[in-house]
């Protein structure tokens, strides 16, 4: 049985409605799915939402409602996210479904029986916006971290995870392996490691916190959000059944850099070791998305709403902005002046002056079809040249998550076909009776058309929905994989193509 290729998103906390990280990090998984059905793969793409904890009760109490009453009306906000956007999720789960919380509470149970779930008291601080203990030796020059919002000292008795008995392990692991793309993001979890580790607090008394997962075998505590979340990657797939064998391990998980440490990199892969599965193959983590120097967040206020700028200038325009503009790994910034001159220069004044070119002459001059290309000369050279070396530079930058690398060699090319088009001038030729004119008419139309057709299929990953429809106008069906799909050819041969198009229409 083939294991189908699983890639996950994080799960994100149901206290709100989605902002621009939301949606890049959708995006940016999505792209990844994408590229692998390409090659192929038989892809599994998970998504959800977190929906027990404090902060979602904070947020229920504050506006009246009870915390199921909130994550019932946040959820379809988030699947209205995945299909705004294009996202072709195969599954969404929410951590209040019974699938998960079984799954939950029987791994609380095997650990507890197995010694590896204790009870103390505590004492310490507790940072109310992570939803997690810190340690003194966290404050910088006295102060709390500004992630960490309100910390309060808290004395208390609850159920704690030996996390710290598997510390020599994890060191060896990630010594061993290269667990975390880019690199650079593993060596903070090295270095995290270098202390010792605390043991995990894994509950709540339900006397501070109702809303959660009831310890299996204590009812009156609830399960810590970060250990009920953490499992949703196994507990969508199956874990516990002959099927979970297909999906697991998973090839990626796509995080943002904020919860690689102590959350992804220290207590998931320690949870997996603890109850015999294997860890996941990657963690893939991303940066934040800023503007105006400030990080778009819920808890700060500073928001950029991805339903209004799809509505606007549509998804795959903001699809290909995300992923255009960020460095996988890296920061980087959004603002509307910003992406107003990618929409224009890229996608209105290249790709779509390109393709509606194309559509208008081949309509006007091509009564028969598109004609074979017959002239061969240095302009038509070097299109197919530039080609044969963009095709090799797209595949392997994809592989490498340089999507926007990537996207920067397809325009390069797109922006050469419009360069073509300009010297072959086939809208001056089509004025011409001369036979050898019209030769070159003919061609430079079918030099253009394969030249779109095959930057549309390179970005189908990154903007499904205009690639759908520009090979739709060109006659051709989205194909299901990239199998012979980059070879420079004569398909188009014939075709009647349709009516011209405003593919990137300037904004109202």
């Amino acid at each position: 049985m083939k294991k189908k290729f699983f890639i996950t998103t994080a799960i994100d906390y149901a206290n709100g409605r989605p902002h621009l990280g939301h949606a890049y990090e959708k995006v940016l998984t999505d792209v990844v799915a994408r590229y692998r059905r390409m090659t192929g793969d038989e892809v599994h793409f998970l998504t959800g939402i977190d929906e027990h904890g404090q902060k979602v009760t904070q947020t229920a109490k504050a506006q009246g409602k009870s915390p199921e009453e909130l994550t019932n009306e946040v959820a379809p906000l988030f699947v209205d996210l995945c299909k705004t956007l294009l996202i072709s999720n195969d599954d969404f789960i929410r951590t209040s479904e019974t699938r998960h919380t079984d799954v939950v509470r029987s791994i609380l149970q095997d650990l507890h029986d197995r010694g590896d779930i204790y009870k103390a008291r505590y004492n310490g601080y507790y940072s109310v916006r992570q939803e997690q203990f810190v340690l003194e030796k966290e404050r910088v020059n006295g102060e709390w971290p500004e992630i960490y919002g309100e910390v309060v000292e808290i004395e208390e008795e609850n159920y704690f995870f030996r996390l710290g008995k598997y510390q020599d392990w994890l060191v060896s692991f990630l010594r061993e392996n290269e667990f975390v793309f880019p690199l650079f993001r593993q060596k903070q979890v090295t270095e995290f490691l270098k202390e010792p580790v605390n043991d995990l607090c894994i509950s709540r008394p339900v006397e501070r916190l109702s809303w959660g997962i009831r310890l299996p075998f204590d009812e009156d505590f609830v399960t810590y959000v970060w250990f009920d979340a953490l499992i949703n990657y196994i507990s969508a797939v199956g874990y516990g059944t002959e099927r979970f064998g297909e999906y697991w391990p998973c090839d990626y998980h796509v995080i943002g850099k904020d919860i690689l440490v102590p959350a992804h990199a220290v207590y998931w892969p320690i949870m997996l070791k603890a109850i015999g599965v294997p860890l996941p193959k990657s963690l893939l983590v991303h940066g934040w998305w800023h503007t105006g120097g400030a990080k778009l967040s819920k808890s700060s206020g500073v928001s950029i709403d991805p339903f209004e700028i799809s509505k606007a200038f549509g998804p795959d325009a903001l699809r290909f902005f995300l992923t255009r503009e960020m460095n996988v790994g890296q920061d980087s910034d959004f603002t509307m002046e910003l992406f107003l001159s990618r929409y224009n220069a890229d996608l209105a004044n290249n790709y779509g002056n390109l393709v509606n070119r194309l559509l208008n002459l081949s309509g006007r001059h091509l009564k028969d079809g598109l004609a074979a290309a017959t002239v061969d000369g240095d302009p038509e050279h070097e299109v197919r040249a530039l080609w044969e070396k963009t095709r090799e530079d797209i595949l392997r930058l994809y592989e490498g998550f340089q999507f926007h690398t990537a996207l920067e060699r397809i325009f390069q090319f797109i922006t050469a076909l419009n360069r073509y088009a300009e010297i072959r001038a086939p809208w001056k030729l089509a004025k011409s009776d001369n036979p050898d004119d019209r030769a070159v008419l003919e061609t430079s139309l079918a030099v253009i058309a394969e030249g779109v057709r095959l930057a549309t299929v390179a970005v189908i990953p990154v903007m499904p929905g205009v690639a759908e429809r520009v090979l739709g106008l060109l006659r051709e069906e989205v194909p299901p994989t990239w199998e012979g799909q980059f070879d420079w050819g004569n398909r188009l041969e014939g075709r009647t193509f349709g009516e011209r198009a405003i593919l990137f229409p300037r904004p109202g």
